[in-house]
């Protein structure tokens, strides 16, 4: 049963990823129009994955995590990573020194080479979070650890038996072609796409502000398309809120945020940001505030509202 009757659309998304997989396994000469349809709901995927890990899609915790299996397989990664470097890391420490994902940690410069490569470093700095949560996870809670094993082992599984079935149907040449415009290029373009995310809704915000974190996207196609993740300020404010939920509270909020936070069109800032900045200095963000350093004594502690971060903090497993 589902908690919010909303997920009936998020439900659909992930039917209709593999439902595109489907088409192009059976048709190979379509790979070249749906790639990039499967790249969408690979990233709405992980979108989704996202939200799951902070407000359970279901009632009860079997449904709850067979969901997460399933998504990892187009996420591109075993959900339960959002647990150390999301909820339990990011949401801490908001680009503040600890933050695993800070979009600072070799330049505070904000350019094209610096947000593509991001991922890379990002994914790197992730890896020890993740690391010490499942050591820890093996210790303390070996329910939850046989869970992480099964993510792991659904993903490759998956992904192993994906592969066989491509090259068993159209042979070794094709098999590969339609594998990797289906299935692992949108899963890499997902996990990319979603640290880029990160990236610009954090990059030159004042980390130690009560409301200047995070920089937002408000327009209603991009937010219709990302279940609301451009509403980002009001996510951290608020990160047990359902997506549903934010646009509202983010109309509360939107008068105390630095009007350079609030930008309507994500391409029109990777446009100006990317493309107009280098030749035009005037255009491109300045760091709000005192920049992302730490305060002596400073100690971050995670929103009393993130409900999932907040139960997952006594080792338990996330339930309702």
């Amino acid at each position: 049963m589902l908690r919010n009757p909303a997920d009936r659309r998020t439900l659909l998304w992930v039917l209709l990823a593999p439902t595109f997989v489907a088409v192009q396994y059976a048709r190979p000469d379509l790979v070249p129009y749906l790639s990039v349809v499967s790249c969408y709901f690979a990233l709405a995927c992980g979108i989704i994955a996202h939200n799951h890990n902070h407000c359970p899609t279901f009632v009860g915790k079997r449904p709850n995590q067979l969901f997460a299996v399933w998504i990892s397989l187009f996420y591109g990664y075993p959900t339960f990573a959002w647990i150390p470097t999301h909820n339990l890391n990011h949401h801490k420490f908001v680009n503040r020194e600890g933050d695993a994902t800070i979009t600072w940690r070799f330049t505070n410069q904000h350019n094209a080479f610096v947000a593509a490569t991001y991922f890379f470093v990002s994914s790197y700095y992730q890896s020890g979070p993740i690391n010490d949560f499942i050591k820890t996870t093996r210790k303390k809670n070996p329910a939850f650890f046989r869970y992480i094993m099964v993510q792991y082992a659904a993903w490759i599984g998956a992904y192993a038996l994906m592969l066989a079935l491509a090259i068993g149907l159209h042979g070794v040449r094709t098999g590969f072609y339609v594998f990797a415009f289906s299935i692992a290029l949108p899963a890499f373009f997902s996990l990319w796409t979603i640290m880029l995310f990160n990236y610009d809704q954090h990059v030159h915000a004042d980390p130690f502000s009560e409301h200047d974190h995070s920089r937002s996207f408000t327009s209603p196609v991009l937010n219709f398309l990302l279940f609301n993740n451009g509403y980002h300020a009001a996510h951290h404010e608020h990160p047990g809120a359902h997506w549903t939920k934010l646009p509202a509270l983010h109309r509360e909020l939107e008068p105390l945020i630095h009007p350079s936070l609030v930008q309507r069109s994500l391409w029109w800032y990777w446009f100006k940001q990317y493309v107009l900045t280098p030749f035009a200095p005037s255009l491109g963000t300045v760091q709000l505030g005192r920049g992302p350093m730490n305060p002596p004594g400073a100690e971050p502690t995670l929103p009393e509202n993130d409900e999932l971060g907040a139960r997952l903090q006594t080792d338990t497993i996330p339930a309702e």
